[in-house]
């Protein structure tokens, strides 16, 4: 695919249509103290609007109880520039969340779910169409129609960003591939670039592969987040790196979502590799150190830095 270079237009020049089209699964995240709403398609979404973007999710829920918590979040935070329907049938999903440590969560992920069924329509193709960017991951492609329909929404959208987001073991190596194919933005964590890297025979360090998989699937940037020790990011214009920022972590739960939420902000909107990496990296920080993945925040609560402008 052709690489597709960063947009110069800001994110805010369309009033009619969300900037940031965020596709995949809403769900019910059961904490051991809490339940709380996440996903990582409806993360990324939040994070968009805190950071004063547009977003929209395309997605589905259950006619129960935890649907209708989900859908009051959407509405509450502007997120339905898009409706999302409710299934009939299928509950909607929850993840049953434990902690190896804080940093390190571990997943139950059940189903079939109402988000397993997601479906498009006319409106929402053109908001696709219109949008500077869709974003999508592994996960919801775990069903057939998800897929099918995502395909779809992928020859339509201009900015193609994969979120790898590998949950086993609700991946397998065809479809990542064929969705690495389809991107032209790609956000792989440590593990996933090593799993990626297994599945074409690649050998060496970070930037070895990532400079592999920006060629091999024909990318426009490739983003690597390493946790606490910050992210790199390699595109055209060269290789990036930045050390993180030191925080108090409560969970890591929605950080890379929100890591990926503040870059895209910046980067498709035209500004520097460095400055957007660091900005991202600030916000992936803010985020770990609260409770949660979408916690209830300002653009002043990220003023820490003076050299990381807001």
């Amino acid at each position: 695919m052709t690489s597709t270079a960063p947009a110069t237009a800001p994110l805010y020049d369309r009033p009619a249509f969300p900037a940031i089209v965020c596709f995949g699964e809403t769900l019910i995240d059961l904490m051991p103290t809490a339940k709380r709403i996440g996903g990582a398609p409806l993360n990324v979404a939040y994070h968009v609007q805190r950071l004063g973007g547009r977003s929209a999710i395309i997605s589905r829920v259950g006619r129960d109880e935890l649907g209708k918590d989900i859908l009051a979040f959407i509405r509450e935070h502007g997120l339905d520039a898009l409706p999302v329907p409710v299934d009939e049938v299928l509950e909607t999903g929850t993840v049953g969340v434990t902690f190896r440590n804080r940093e390190t969560p571990e997943y139950t992920i059940h189903g079939p779910v109402a988000w397993d069924q997601i479906g498009i329509s006319e409106e929402t193709k053109t908001a696709v169409s219109m949008a500077q960017a869709l974003v999508f991951g592994s996960l919801a492609a775990r069903s057939e129609t998800n897929l099918s329909h995502l395909r779809t929404l992928l020859f339509l959208a201009r900015v193609r960003v994969m979120d790898v987001n590998l949950r086993a073991p609700f991946f397998n190596e065809k479809t990542v591939r064929e969705l690495l194919g389809h991107a032209d933005l790609v956000k792989v964590n440590e593990e996933e670039l090593r799993v990626i890297g297994a599945w074409c025979g690649w050998w060496g360090d970070d930037r070895e592969l990532l400079g592999k998989m920006l060629e091999k699937f024909g990318l426009g940037a490739v983003v690597l987040t390493r946790g606490g020790k910050g992210a790199t990011l390699l595109d055209h214009s060269g290789y990036y790196e930045h050390p993180g920022i030191a925080v108090e972590v409560a969970d890591s739960i929605g950080a890379g979502d929100a890591f990926l939420a503040a870059f895209l902000i910046r980067y498709l909107g035209g500004e520097g590799p460095a400055v957007s990496l660091a900005y991202a990296c600030r916000v992936g920080a803010y985020v770990a150190s609260q409770t949660g993945g979408t916690p209830n925040y300002s653009l002043k609560d990220l003023v820490v830095e003076k050299r990381i402008p807001i």
